[in-house]
């Protein structure tokens, strides 16, 4: 099976790539800007025909769709969240239409809730980062292709960016010593953390799974916790003696949408997918891999 897969240097992707390699006669090729990229695309500009002449080389069975961002400007957002799915829908269906189209989508589409949130709930997005996420999921679920979406929460586990709150936390810890003080944010919201290499199970699942799979899959945890509880395991990881201030600058979207949670039997019906892995060994090893990356042993 030729599998390929967009945005396979990214948090996500690096962890989809790697379970997808481990498939048994599965050859993983990497598409994306870097010049020794196997397919050389850049989603957030690529065209309908250059894309699909890529493709149509590559002759792929699977494509994964981890390409995203989750910050930036109004046209960076919108080009690889939005257009970039829609272009490569296109192109798909020009060069390989029975290949098996799997993207990665965000809980950002879904918006507040006050319950566990379900697919056929309604998509109501209040910033643009959801907008462009949901616009994305509908130019793929409308395309006619043999296609789903993973719907996924909010990641976490080794290799998460600065720009996640996770990635950041773990950050400001090793930065700030054993004794030291950090400032964030409120961390009273509640979200729902799912293992990146959960999700990335979810992806070799839905790659592999017979029969079309429904549009649209939830890939969380299904427990709705407080931020806060990410700080409590990382300081817990980290040894951290020191002081955390909750009045720093907190994200908007975090007072916008108090809570959120998924419901995930639909995935696990379809896919006979579950989560495995507890958010403390997701935490565990985000504080492993990030004082390591800074060059320091454990203390």
């Amino acid at each position: 099976m030729r599998i390929i897969v967009l945005g396979g240097t990214g948090f996500l992707g690096r962890h989809a790539a790697e379970h997808l390699r481990a498939l048994p006669g599965a050859q993983v090729l990497a598409a994306g800007r870097s010049a020794s990229a196997d397919v050389p695309v850049d989603l957030a500009s690529a065209e309908v025909d250059a894309l699909a002449a890529a493709l149509r080389r590559a002759a792929p069975d699977a494509v994964v769709n981890c390409a995203g961002a989750v910050g930036g400007s109004p046209v960076g957002l919108t080009g690889v969240n939005a257009l970039g799915p829609a272009v490569l829908c296109e192109a798909l269906r020009a060069a390989a239409p029975r290949a098996r189209l799997v993207h990665l989508g965000s809980a950002a589409e879904y918006g507040p809730a006050d319950r566990p949130l379900a697919e056929t709930d309604a998509a109501r997005p209040l910033g643009l980062y959801g907008a462009a996420k949901l616009a994305g999921t509908l130019a793929v679920t409308g395309s006619g292709l043999d296609a789903a979406v993973l719907r996924v929460f909010n990641p976490v586990g080794p290799g998460a960016p600065a720009a996640s709150l996770p990635g950041r936390l773990a950050g400001l810890l090793r930065d700030a010593g054993r004794d030291g003080r950090i400032r964030v944010g409120d961390l009273s919201a509640h979200r729902d953390f799912v293992d990146a290499r959960d999700v990335a199970d979810a992806v070799a699942l839905a790659v592999t799974a017979p029969g079309p799979l429904p549009p649209v899959l939830n890939i969380g945890s299904g427990t709705a916790r407080p931020v806060r509880a990410v700080a409590d395991g990382l300081i817990a990881s980290a040894g951290f003696r020191g002081r955390i201030d909750e009045d720093g600058d907190g994200s908007p979207r975090s007072a916008a949408v108090p809570w959120q949670q998924a419901d995930t039997a639909l995935a696990a019906k379809a896919l006979g997918w579950t989560p495995r892995r507890p958010l403390a060994t997701s935490l565990a090893d985000l504080w492993a891999e990030t004082r390591d990356r800074a060059g320091e042993h454990p203390r």
